[in-house]
């Protein structure tokens, strides 16, 4: 029986950890309005001593605006409290381009911004030749735009994509990411490019660094970016479930998707979180207790805890062990996985 990949402590991580490094989009926010418990919570958080610093895929705007957006919304934040994926991707393009190459920009202030400051110099058309594309998402990308950027790469420009979301959540539901509109370029030309933002593991050292943080915990939504990122840079991550993924998402999470921590919210840095054991046959976190039978999991004691979720806490631990052994999971035929796949 393998060990399970979900951590506990003790203590609340608010203080087990001396940074949170903190995802926007589904979890201090959704659309235009910040997530209830969100600015409650990181204001108790920061008063906890917990360093915070928003990392977000999204480059269309500069680390200042994202910073004013939060404060207006009752989230008090400062320019160096926030990393873009587009100044992670100036960085990636710094290592790859000469210094002073040209650069055709599809994409908001907050990218045109991050590539000047890198060094680069940008251009307004493919008939400039330009040495490089990078890609950003904006809400007003438009067709054109997508053209000058296949015709320059077709023509030999490096590319380079600030993130690959396929998605983006708001209020009315899940609207099409940078990955989505990158993929329009990747289908014209041929030519896939880096990503710099999540899942890619720098985001969140550069953030670890510019936080000053030596043991950072990563706080997100998604599987797939927030918390493949946090696994790849070596963090612990906690999936809140006020965003795209839920419980059962994270049961079937392959190994390099799953957190080591479950919260509904930013709240759970709040708390202690208890570690799964295997006893008697079954994974039990706090009183729940859940085991995986041919390929089925059955809770055998559903007790959900402090915050409700020692139950869906055990089911990953069982769900893990068996997939790690060989076992396909359903969880086909278990009502309380129902009820916990609701995201928040």
């Amino acid at each position: 029986m393998s060990a399970s990949d979900l951590m506990g402590s003790a203590e609340p991580l608010e203080t087990a950890f001396d940074a949170a490094l903190v995802d926007l989009d589904g979890v201090a926010y959704r659309g235009p309005h910040a997530i209830p418990s969100a600015p409650p919570a990181l204001e108790a958080t920061r008063e906890a001593g917990m360093k915070v610093v928003f990392v977000t895929n999204n480059a269309s705007r500069e680390p200042g605006t994202v910073a004013d957006h939060l404060s207006e919304l009752g989230i008090p934040t400062t320019e160096d409290e926030v990393l873009t994926a587009a100044q992670a991707v100036a960085l990636l393009m710094r290592e790859e381009l000469a210094p002073g190459a040209t650069v055709y920009v599809v994409g908001g202030a907050g990218l045109r911004t991050a590539v000047t400051a890198a060094g680069f110099v940008i251009v307004d058309s493919a008939d400039d030749k330009p040495d490089a594309v990078v890609q950003g998402f904006h809400p007003d990308v438009s067709w054109k735009e997508l053209a000058e950027a296949s015709y320059a790469i077709s023509a030999g420009a490096r590319f380079f994509a600030s993130n690959k979301d396929l998605t983006i959540p708001n209020e009315r539901g899940f609207a099409p990411g940078n990955g989505s509109l990158v993929n329009v370029v990747v289908t014209a030309t041929g030519v896939t490019p880096p990503g710099a933002g999540k899942p890619e593991p720098a985001m969140f050292r550069l953030a670890a660094e510019q936080a000053g943080s030596r043991n950072p915990i990563v706080v997100g939504d998604r599987l797939d970016t927030d918390l493949k990122g946090a696994r790849a840079a070596g963090y612990p991550g906690l999936q809140v479930l006020t965003g795209v993924d839920g419980i059962v998402e994270a049961i079937l999470a392959p190994p390099a998707h799953r957190p080591a921590f479950l919260g509904r919210d930013l709240s759970a840095l709040h708390i202690a979180h208890p570690a799964p054991s295997f006893v008697d046959g079954a994974w039990q976190v706090g009183a729940a207790r859940v085991q995986a039978a041919d390929g089925v999991l059955q809770v055998l004691v559903d007790s959900p805890g402090a915050d409700g979720l020692d139950t869906a806490r055990a089911a990953c631990a069982a769900a893990w062990a068996a997939a790690d052994a060989g076992e396909a999971i359903t969880v086909e035929g278990v009502p309380h996985m129902a009820v916990l796949s609701d995201h928040g």
